[in-house]
């Protein structure tokens, strides 16, 4: 199956329908009086989320979706039918933006949480409605009103609760492969992710933590360059933030090079992710040998930045137990802010 995070659609709400020019035809009642009835509203467009999807895929090929129209009044005070909604299925996390007016119409973050997007036209009044004290065989109804079209853009920002980052080959899905039931694609080349990956996280307590294998970034990802700043905006909704960092990065000058790299795109992107709560995992430690960066130098240096580094492997699994406790105990303490 296909992944993809953005859309845009034209999508169109019904016409009503028109009004019924009708009189009365019964038996003994010669000049029977108006009986048009109403025509029909038009369908409405609206948005679902669902808590099953994942992906914006089936909107790549379906570009143009439209409501039913309103049925025409009929005779006898009937009204006509009222247009089908078409009813727009998205993942938790959706987006709705009117691309003419660039105003967001919808944000979905609960399961069947629903939104009309564009309200169809309204049905014309049947001729009933005119009869007057002058006019009392009113010989007009009114048409439908039109639907209304819109231009939209989708946009899929994960709803999770951790993400990973870091630079290309820094080992984050094999993590999200050993934190989690998640079978992500995992090489050794960068940037194996080409999506975004999902896991889910199950404590001892029953606390289950959703987490976002965020594809690898690189310097200039927040102005277009590489594959990340595709997927950057999956961090936004995260509570907590784990930076890999690899112990075989062979930095230059600076031995935070990687850290303040990642740091800056974030932070160009939108300042608020660099604000989050986050973890910093040196990964690979398994590796690590004289020919790589300090292992001494580098904590050093991220305690400086008031940050507790924590050495791990996500190959033979190292440091993960105890980066299950950290994580556990922070999202406690986070739950007791919020509540």
């Amino acid at each position: 199956m296909g992944f993809a995070d953005e859309a845009v659609i034209a999508a169109g709400s019904g016409d009503g329908g028109k009004g019924c020019i009708s009189f009365r035809k019964e038996r003994f009642i010669p000049k029977g009086g108006p009986d048009g009835g109403n025509g029909g509203n038009g369908g409405n467009i609206i948005v679902s989320a669902k808590k099953r999807l994942h992906s914006l895929i089936d909107f790549t090929s379906r570009k143009h979706i439209k409501a039913g129209n309103g049925g025409p009044g009929r005779g006898k005070s009937k009204s006509g039918k009222n247009g089908a909604d078409f009813i727009l299925e998205v993942p938790l996390g959706t987006t709705i933006q009117d691309l003419d007016t660039g105003k967001i119409l919808a944000d979905l973050i609960s399961d069947n949480q629903k939104i009309i997007l564009i309200h169809g036209g309204k049905g014309g009044k049947g001729n009933q409605h005119f009869a007057t004290s002058t006019n009392r065989v009113p010989r007009f109804a009114q048409p439908g009103v039109p639907g209304r079209e819109k231009r939209l853009r989708l946009s899929l920002k994960f709803m999770a609760d951790i993400g990973l980052v870091g630079l290309p080959n820094t080992g984050k899905s094999t993590l999200l492969s050993r934190l989690s039931m998640a079978r992500p694609k995992v090489g050794s080349y960068p940037f194996t992710t080409l999506v975004p990956n999902l896991g889910v996280m199950t404590f001892d307590n029953e606390t289950s933590l959703t987490i976002a294998d965020i594809p690898g970034l690189i310097e200039g990802a927040s102005q277009g360059r590489g594959l990340g700043h595709r997927f950057l905006k999956h961090i936004e909704r995260t509570k907590l933030i784990l930076h890999l960092l690899d112990i075989t990065y062979q930095s230059g000058q600076d031995i935070l090079e990687d850290f303040n790299a990642i740091r800056q795109e974030m932070t160009t992107y939108n300042p608020v992710l660099a604000q989050k709560p986050q973890i910093v995992l040196i990964n690979k430690i398994d590796l690590y040998g004289p020919e790589h960066r300090d292992l001494g130098k580098l904590k050093r240096a991220l305690q400086r930045n008031d940050l507790k580094p924590l050495p791990i492997s996500a190959l033979t699994g190292d440091g993960l137990e105890e980066l299950k406790r950290i994580i556990l105990e922070r999202w406690e303490a986070f739950q007791e802010m919020v509540y």
